[in-house]
């Protein structure tokens, strides 16, 4: 897992349990449904970490080349990972 990764999955665990936290201090307020949404985006990222992002990416570009896109992204890094030099 490379940094960059865990920072993402990092950052999604910190929403999902401040969005929690807010939640529960609400205790049983209708608003608790305002950081619903923010406690769903930590937990996926919390779990996928930065392929969330390419695949959020991906669909700015249109469902046409969603897969496309993803492919691209996974052939550079991968590519790039060869090129450098192993110590």
């Amino acid at each position: 897992m490379t940094k960059r990764d865990i920072l993402w999955r990092g950052i999604g665990l910190a929403l999902c349990v401040g969005a929690c936290s807010v939640a529960v201090a609400m205790d049983g307020s209708a608003r608790a449904m305002f950081v619903f949404p923010f406690a769903l985006l930590g937990l996926t990222l919390a779990i996928n970490g930065k392929r969330v992002i390419i695949a959020l990416r991906a669909e700015r570009h249109g469902h046409a080349r969603t897969a496309e896109v993803i492919h691209a992204v996974r052939v550079r890094r991968y590519r790039r990972r060869l090129d450098q030099p192993h110590p």
